[in-house]
């Protein structure tokens, strides 16, 4: 297969070849990917001048050319959509080998491309808010906060929130275009990133009862401790690089969550299968039209140019939505 691969340098074109299926694993033949905040941070700790490049990527959408022996979900021909395992070879290939538990049945009412934008941040956004917060059918009358709203997990947890659950759903944007973003995902309320617990006061908001965190921890964690409603849930996204004083969280009887969409897939657990379900509920919940893609820019075709200039945007740290690479 014609993969494009990471030497710890730059990016560049190689040959491999394809393994053969293992018992629960698809081949699909890779129609699209996304580019995702996540590709950036694993290709700084590949090690420089790799004798074999690393092929990154984590979103992809494609059609299964070959199943394993114990496959059950998937046959030949099945047009799906996966957000890739952190053990394995990523997407930025021709093909790739994925087990069926981690993927989804395509969108039959969009594109590939259109398809591609959505597996990691929908699962994210997905295991975030009903498998760590736990949020539920019952929380209608409830808040929830979502910190650094605009991008791909943002744009979906707000989608789900409204759609799914039907919450009041107050977003955090910075920029006029983020914050139109935002409403357009169907945010009640929009706010900037700074000084939250002013805004509330000046906006006579409600405190939340649920906070995800999509930007940087380190920012926002007394700030959170201190606007959340009593015996209220945070969960966060990204790594901690300081030590917290977990005792505020204590006189609110605060609960504190993490979600990382790999650990599934990491450590094999008994309900991977789990993601499979969500990405086949978000397919119906995007063929219903009661949710939309989130994909915002593409790039064509798939090669190490547009690899290169796709990290290249998502480093800058402004994107809104996602973006996608297809063939």
């Amino acid at each position: 297969m014609q993969a494009v691969g990471y030497n710890g340098i730059k990016f560049v074109n190689f040959e491999k070849k394809i393994a053969n299926p293992l018992e629960r694993d698809l081949l699909v033949e890779i129609q699209a990917i996304s580019i995702n905040p996540i590709d950036t941070k694993i290709k700084q700790t590949v090690v420089k001048k790799q004798e074999t490049p690393v092929i990154l990527g984590f979103d992809a959408c494609g059609i299964v050319r070959k199943v394993g022996s114990q496959t059950s979900l998937f046959k030949v021909g099945d047009e799906v959509f996966y957000a890739g395992d952190m053990t394995r070879d990523g997407s930025n290939a021709t093909h790739q080998l994925i087990d069926e538990r981690i993927v989804g049945i395509k969108p039959t009412s969009l594109n590939f491309k259109q398809a591609a934008a959505l597996p990691l941040t929908s699962i994210t956004a997905w295991e975030s808010l009903f498998h760590r917060l736990k949020i539920s059918a019952e929380d209608q009358n409830k808040t929830l906060l979502l910190i650094g709203a605009a991008g791909g997990v943002g744009s979906m947890a707000i989608q789900f929130a409204k759609q799914v659950i039907g919450i009041n759903v107050i977003a955090t944007a910075s920029r006029d275009e983020s914050r139109d973003w935002c409403k357009q995902m169907g945010a009640d309320t929009v706010i900037d990133h700074c000084n939250l617990a002013e805004q509330f006061r000046a906006n006579k908001l409600t405190a939340p009862d649920f906070i995800l965190c999509m930007g940087n921890p380190d920012e926002y964690f007394e700030i959170m401790a201190q606007i959340i409603a009593p015996q209220g849930s945070i969960c966060l996204l990204a790594n901690a690089t300081r030590n917290y004083d977990i005792n505020l969280l204590k006189a609110k009887s605060i609960t504190l969550v993490w979600e990382m969409m790999f650990t599934r897939s990491m450590f094999t657990t008994d309900d991977m299968v789990k993601q499979h379900e969500l990405l086949n509920q978000v397919s119906n919940l995007i063929d219903n039209k009661t949710i939309v893609t989130t994909m915002t820019e593409n790039f064509s075709p798939i090669n190490k140019e547009n690899i290169t200039k796709a990290h290249q945007i998502i480093e800058q740290g402004s994107m809104i939505g996602k973006l996608v690479i297809s063939v």
